[in-house]
């Protein structure tokens, strides 16, 4: 190790560091929707998260394409997504 790495970080591994949102900025993450579509003969896996405290994982095909339309319907009803949006 050269220093700079925290502790127990294997040689030649690069740590992930989610950087801070600049100053002023007033950009946050709120939620995301992560999916995974492994390689042939794997399940897809997906993962919804929202800062209001929702946190839903799913695995395979129809649970992920499920979870997909869970997490737009979410998104669409959350106070906390929703908050600031004007009607149009």
């Amino acid at each position: 190790m050269t220093g700079g790495e925290p502790k127990g970080v294997a040689e030649g591994v690069p740590v992930a560091v989610r950087p801070e949102p600049q100053a002023g900025d007033g950009r946050r993450v709120v939620g995301f929707l992560r999916i995974s579509a492994p390689g042939r003969n794997a399940r897809p896996a997906a993962e919804s998260f929202c800062s209001c405290g929702r946190h839903e994982t799913a695995r395979g095909q129809a649970r992920v394409l499920a979870l997909i339309d869970d997490h737009t319907t979410h998104r669409a009803t959350c106070p906390i997504q929703t908050e600031g949006r004007t009607a149009a």
